[in-house]
């Protein structure tokens, strides 16, 4: 519609998760019209990060060095491991605070409809880990899909035959919310996860 050069630019614009066509569009028309130099920093940034990121040999987050500043901080525990689907599972773990433990990242969920088995969300290298004797809980904070939950059943068969202790992240009613307007499904979670007072 544009010509060649800007409908490539649109169709890239248009791989980030929640952007469209208008989205992308007026990212693009931004970039070319108003901030041509914001175009060529956002280009250097994601042309750096896409050849220097990779997985932490660890946790399997992304870094650009070996090990995540996670995995190689001397102050976090070995004894508590977190699974999560995502980095951005992670990052949100890390942001609310309070934890102080280890995480591995699975990169997914099993899915054997889309080919996803245990091999590719490095369920053996997370055995390993369990196996080292340095791990006495395992928290499953996968997503509350039937994936996730999968998920999480799998893994923590795998991590009570290992005698590791497992838990799963509660789910339920948020912070300041009220009852009358959460889901029915996310209040009954909430009542099956209550704990004594």
């Amino acid at each position: 519609m544009y010509g060649k050069t800007i409908d490539q630019l649109i169709d890239a614009l248009r791989i980030l998760p929640g952007v469209g066509v208008k989205s992308a569009q007026r990212m693009a028309l931004q970039l070319l019209e108003k901030n041509r130099e914001g175009a060529f920093k956002l280009a250097e940034a994601v042309n750096e990060a896409a050849t220097k990121v990779g997985k932490c040999q660890q946790c399997r987050t992304l870094t650009e060095h070996d090990l995540c500043n996670i995995c190689s901080d001397p102050s976090r525990s070995d004894s508590q491991l977190c699974v999560v689907e995502s980095p951005a599972d992670l990052f949100a773990i890390e942001q609310a605070g309070g934890y102080r433990g280890k995480y591995f990242v699975l990169l997914g969920h099993l899915s054997p409809i889309d080919g996803i088995g245990p091999e590719q969300l490095g369920i053996d290298k997370l055995i390993e880990r369990l196996q080292s004797n340095q791990v006495n809980e395992l928290i499953l904070a996968t997503n509350l899909t039937v994936e996730g939950e999968a998920t999480a059943h799998f893994i923590a068969d795998k991590a009570k035959s290992l005698g590791v202790e497992v838990s799963r992240i509660a789910y339920g009613v948020p912070m300041g919310g009220e009852l009358e307007y959460v889901d029915g499904g996310t209040l009954n979670l909430a009542l099956q996860s209550r704990k004594t007072l």
